[in-house]
């Protein structure tokens, strides 16, 4: 038990290492429910730390709806954003971690475990810089047990310098729906706290209850919390994966894909959430979190768990591949010098995040097919585009025979002389284009191919657009 420290006493100053998708919008969002509590957010990327200072708040480093007014309404009152790590952690009586858990591509585990040097380079600073008794919290999405590398970090690292420091190891997974974090944050349908120091979790449970009602907030054992956030993802992922699926036998037998849907999702052991055929899953987390999930699973001599769910991620990229064909076979077998125009790139709507995004895989694709493509996105800029496909993976194709894509400013920008439109993001933009001047735009014949089935398609089949929905 703590007695007559700084943890009884209520938490006064909170540190979160790591100024991303998870870290930002979560503090932000501590920070206004709790008034009273010093909120840090540190990071040793100085770029990013500026953008979120920036006093024009559009352009902050991420883009959720309503996080610019809690930015607005918090910031330099009691939420911080600094790369001072030492001053902010000194003064923290709980630390976040809340750092990037990419995928190894390189050594045991490649491609399937996750890389935990920022969570471990974290833990070593907060044992440098912490003072006193500090309850550290991992935010960041991390395979099982490792709690375990954390306190072991912490602990040894503590008692070699002969410091008088102690620390609480606390799991605090995110289940964030990008595009809705403020949402998932202000009203979330659960908050999972993971420990085994009863004074510390009472500490983290207090801040929730500010704005969280207590019968949403699940109190498991640090392994049990860590395993969660891993198989909550792998559902997800796994509905998208089995409706995608049904939408290819949708096209083949006649059966339309959002009446099957919604059969399905009335069914209330099922629901109707996730069952959107699109053009696969992505993100930072789905992918990821499988990939870690088939490692446990191979770790732990579970072969049968692994070849399971590593069918999910296969049934992912073979619907990104029949897009693909698709559009090449619907454009009469070949897409060389021919102009497709590509709105969305982000992998879902009201994000700028477009980590595994189908829009990547598949725009990869066109432009190995000869495609010159015009990409459009309403919160996805030139620059975060071409990071993402400056790849390799075309360089064994000719320049003679290899596509290209330039940046749009608008939808009518990116239809232009284009001979098919292909829908990639459920952007609300998306849903009322004039297909009219779009049609007046384009060449003929010009193909809609709709991946998300958004679109108002008996619009567009009026002004002489044809169309391709996925499952119908």
């Amino acid at each position: 038990m703590y007695t007559e420290d700084k943890m009884s006493k209520g938490i006064k100053n909170i540190c979160c290492i790591g100024a991303g998708y998870v870290g930002g919008p979560t503090m932000a969002v501590i920070a206004k429910k709790c008034p009273n509590i010093i909120v840090t957010v540190v990071d040793i990327n100085e770029k990013k730390i500026d953008d979120w200072n920036n006093s024009d708040l559009t352009k902050l480093p991420i883009f959720e709806p309503g996080l610019d007014l809690i930015i607005k309404k918090c910031r330099n009152k009691n939420l911080f954003f600094t790369s001072d790590i030492k001053e902010s952690i000194a003064k923290a009586d709980m630390v976040f971690i809340s750092v990037n858990t990419p995928t190894k591509t390189s050594g045991v585990g490649a491609g399937r475990a996750s890389d935990l040097k920022w969570v471990e380079e974290s833990a070593r600073t907060v044992v440098k810089f912490a003072k006193g008794k500090t309850i550290v919290v991992e935010k960041s999405t991390i395979p099982v047990r490792t709690a375990e590398v954390i306190k072991c970090i912490l602990d040894t690292s503590s008692d070699k310098r002969g410091e008088k420091k102690e620390f609480s190891i606390l799991s605090n997974p995110e289940f964030l729906s990008e595009g809705n974090a403020i949402r998932d944050l202000e009203n979330p349908d659960r908050v999972l706290i993971g420990g085994d120091d009863e004074k510390s979790i009472e500490s983290l449970f207090n801040i929730y209850k500010e704005w969280v009602i207590p019968e949403k907030i699940l109190c498991t054992n640090i392994w049990s919390s860590e395993l969660s956030k891993l198989a909550a993802n792998a559902f997800l992922a796994q509905k998208i994966s089995s409706i995608n699926t049904i939408s290819g036998l949708c096209e083949k037998s006649g059966a339309e894909i959002n009446e099957v849907a919604k059969a399905i999702g009335m069914d209330s052991r099922i629901g109707s959430q996730f069952l959107n055929a699109g053009p696969g899953f992505g993100g930072s987390c789905f992918k990821k979190d499988i990939l870690n999930l088939i490692y446990l699973s191979d770790f732990y001599k579970l072969p049968e768990v692994a070849e399971y769910w590593e069918k999910v991620l296969e049934i992912n990229h073979w619907q990104q591949n029949r897009i693909v064909e698709k559009i090449v076979s619907t454009l009469f077998g070949t897409l060389n010098r021919k102009k497709i125009a590509i709105l969305g790139f982000s992998f879902k709507a009201n994000t700028n995040d477009t980590r595994n995004s189908p829009a990547i895989k598949i725009c990869k694709d066109l432009l190995g097919e000869g495609a010159n493509l015009k990409i459009f996105d309403p919160k996805v800029d030139s620059k975060q585009i071409e990071k993402e496909l400056n790849s390799k993976e075309l360089d064994f194709i000719s320049d003679e025979n290899k596509g290209s894509w330039e940046y749009a400013e608008s939808i009518y920008d990116a239809v232009q002389d284009s001979l098919g439109i292909v829908v990639l993001t459920e952007w609300e933009e998306f849903k009322s284009i004039n297909w009219e001047k779009v049609s007046l735009l384009t060449r003929d014949p010009i193909w809609l191919f709709d991946t998300r089935n958004i679109c108002n398609i008996n619009e567009a089949r009026t002004n002489n657009i044809l169309v391709w929905n996925v499952g119908l």
